[in-house]
């Protein structure tokens, strides 16, 4: 079954506690947020091997759904897992890179050189900054009356934790498996205008998974950290250009344009371009050739919303090739093409 209690806890940073790097350890936050205390706590190895995390955070995070944040009051608020909110989905939602992961320990000596040490230089800035919000999404606990938290002793005890990519699992954890329901923490510092987002995920946890279960595809092989998986198409169409604002009324003639990164043609046949709520435009625009751009007009049910959206560009057997995301700011302008 997905997580039973999806949500983002938001808040200020109360304290913050290292833990060593052995019996499932976690980073811990203490997060007050609307006169209630949590803890998130942060996995930093997994239980199953290869036991360190994949992690990549990104300190000039844009995305459309940030614009869904603004509603969200301090303490826990539930999430819908559905597209076109706030829920994070690591593969549909485009909210990075995968191939820019990288794998850490969990506690080393010395600075700067562990995932305790990343997670630190972010959440202590937060705590030493009065106007930041910390949002942390995953599964909530709680609150567990008449006992007081195990880590920051405040009482009752309450968190959030799967702080990090909930679908793909192997063994006895896909039992987790969903999809928009993956956990990540954000954190905004209003006076820099910045937000910072990091991202967790275990190597067992595969990067193609079905769209109604989040279970792992078979014929797909678990990729090696930051490289393509071995027999999947990752990348070799990019999204390099959308024009998502035309002059003109709706219904515009909006366009995406892909290229071809590989060394031989590809046939277009059967693939589809999904928007930010999962509608999907057949492309039947004939072959691509290597090295050339393609220039896919879009209709309905696709569409490329003026406030933001995510584009997915998806290959004849469903999986996400590439994808990109876009703010309301990005298309502004009328007529401006979005370069990626």
């Amino acid at each position: 079954m997905p997580l039973s209690d999806y949500g983002v806890v938001a808040g200020r940073v109360a304290d913050r506690r290292r833990e060593g790097g052995k019996n499932t350890p976690h980073y811990q936050i203490h997060v007050r947020g609307g006169g209630v205390d949590f803890r998130v706590a942060v996995n930093v190895l997994s239980a199953l091997p290869p036991s360190e995390l994949l992690y990549v955070a990104d300190e000039d995070f844009r995305h459309p759904m940030l614009a869904e944040l603004d509603a969200v009051a301090d303490g826990f608020t539930a999430v819908p897992s559905k597209p076109g909110g706030a829920a994070l989905d690591f593969i549909r939602g485009n909210l990075f890179d995968r191939l820019t992961m990288r794998t850490l320990p969990p506690d080393l000596a010395g600075p700067d050189n562990d995932l305790a040490d990343k997670l630190d230089h972010y959440v202590l800035r937060a705590s030493r900054d009065p106007d930041s919000r910390l949002y942390a999404f995953g599964q909530r606990w709680g609150p567990e009356e008449g006992k007081p938290d195990k880590v920051f002793g405040f009482s009752p005890g309450d968190g959030i934790h799967d702080i990090h990519m909930n679908q793909g699992n192997s063994g006895r954890f896909t039992s987790d498996d969903g999809v928009w329901q993956d956990g990540a923490i954000l954190i905004h510092f209003p006076a820099a205008e910045q937000w910072v987002a990091v991202f967790l995920a275990f190597q067992s946890q595969a990067w193609h998974t079905d769209d109604t279960t989040g279970h792992t595809l078979a014929r797909i092989t678990p990729p090696p950290p930051g490289r393509p998986t071995p027999g999947a198409p990752d990348h070799l169409l990019r999204i390099v250009a959308a024009l998502v604002n035309p002059v003109g009324p709706a219904p515009e003639a909006e366009t995406v344009t892909v290229l071809n990164t590989g060394v031989a043609p590809v046939d277009l046949a059967g693939w589809s371009i999904a928007d930010r709520d999962g509608h999907r435009f057949a492309v039947v625009d004939g072959v691509l050739s290597a090295g050339e751009t393609r220039r896919i007009p879009l209709a309905p049910p696709a569409a490329l919303g003026n406030r933001g959206g995510i584009i997915s560009l998806l290959d004849r057997d469903g999986l996400k090739v590439d994808g990109v995301s876009y703010t309301a700011a990005d298309v502004a302008e009328e007529g401006r093409t979005v370069v990626f």
